[in-house]
């Protein structure tokens, strides 16, 4: 009735699409979380085109347990250069 050598194909292709789709998952996750990182853990977005000091806000401490929100120390962004930079220049604001 049952024929046992499709039942062990069978479990072992789900086996191994669920080995491939666990690890598999973890490696993408890394990369593009880490691809467009300042040194600082802030995007590029976060910091400005013309001097490259950081907008963003950490947390923290402060003395006693306490904590509060303080600006990023970062002046440069040290990640990887955008395609764009390297092809055209920047069009806007223009240059006087």
């Amino acid at each position: 009735m049952f024929d046992p050598i499709s039942l062990t194909v069978g479990a072992a292709l789900v086996g191994a699409g669920w080995v491939a789709g666990r690890f598999g998952r973890l490696r993408t996750r890394r990369t593009t979380a880490e691809s467009a990182l300042c040194g600082c853990g802030h995007d590029l977005a976060l910091h400005d085109r013309e001097n490259g000091r950081c907008h963003a806000e950490i947390f923290r401490k402060t003395g006693h347990g306490l904590r509060e929100w303080a600006g990023c120390n970062c002046r440069r962004y040290t990640g990887p250069t955008p395609l764009e930079e390297l092809f055209t220049p920047t069009p806007l604001p223009p240059v006087q």
